[in-house]
């Protein structure tokens, strides 16, 4: 399909990104967002069209749109919880896809969200190349693109999104326990060196487990003892360090 973008009033532009709150909204779950970018407003309304009844793990989709590379980057910007790009390669320049694609990852630092790029001119783009060369997830043709080529391409894209997601939270909450513990240590190590005893809480686990710390100077010189329990449970003790 050709695109007339630069002709085009802004009556055609598709403005249904996300609904106003309601009781209904607020009780459902949060949708994944896909941002559609391409120059051509046919593509945004039948790739809406082809998803809108598609559902993962219970959420739906809520559809962003952007007309360029620079309308897409300023859209990633504003919600950086987009979980999928469907990207064409061929907008204002021949390779404004690739330069998105490209910015995505080095200049938004954005290694989460899934970019699939499409194209509807395959012969002037060097498919192998393109998935080498690019950090991206998938290539298609627009005309290999059925409704269900799309759809299991789109539950693909959201299913790694949300294990790289997820794996992005567990190591970020590790981080930060270590962080804690580290502060903990110091502190504890800090007031044995001056003589002193010290006592506090730690949380360690998912879901955190309180434990209650003491730890005293011992009477030989350079050791100490520390006792701990999970709070509500017995406390115990162990030998001096």
């Amino acid at each position: 399909m050709d695109s007339q973008a630069n002709d085009a009033s802004e009556g055609w532009m598709i403005e249904d990104e996300v609904p106003a709150a309601d009781d209904a909204a607020v009780a459902a779950p949060a949708p994944w967002k896909v941002l559609i970018v391409d120059d051509d407003v046919d593509v945004h309304v039948v790739t809406k069209f082809s998803l809108s009844n598609a559902v993962f793990m219970g959420r739906r989709l809520s559809f962003l749109h952007a007309y360029s590379g620079h309308e897409a980057l300023q859209m990633l910007r504003q919600h950086e919880d987009v979980a999928l790009v469907l990207l064409d390669v061929i907008m204002e320049t021949t390779d404004a896809g690739l330069r998105v694609a490209t910015r995505i990852r080095d200049e938004l630092h954005n290694a989460l969200v899934r970019i699939v790029l499409r194209t509807g001119q395959p012969g002037q783009a060097l498919e192998h190349g393109i998935i080498l060369d690019y950090d991206i997830n998938d290539f298609w043709c627009k005309t290999d693109l059925t409704t269900r080529k799309l759809f299991t391409t789109v539950i693909a894209s959201l299913r790694g999104y949300h294990s790289l997601s997820e794996a992005q939270r567990r190591v970020e909450t590790a981080q930060a326990e270590l962080a804690s513990l580290h502060r903990t240590a110091g502190d504890a190590l800090q007031a044995l060196r001056g003589g002193a005893s010290w006592a506090g809480t730690v949380a360690l686990g998912t879901p955190p487990v309180k434990v209650a710390l003491t730890v005293q100077p011992g009477t030989v010189p350079g050791s100490f003892t520390a006792e701990g329990h999970i709070e509500g449970q017995d406390s115990g003790t162990r030998p001096p360090g």
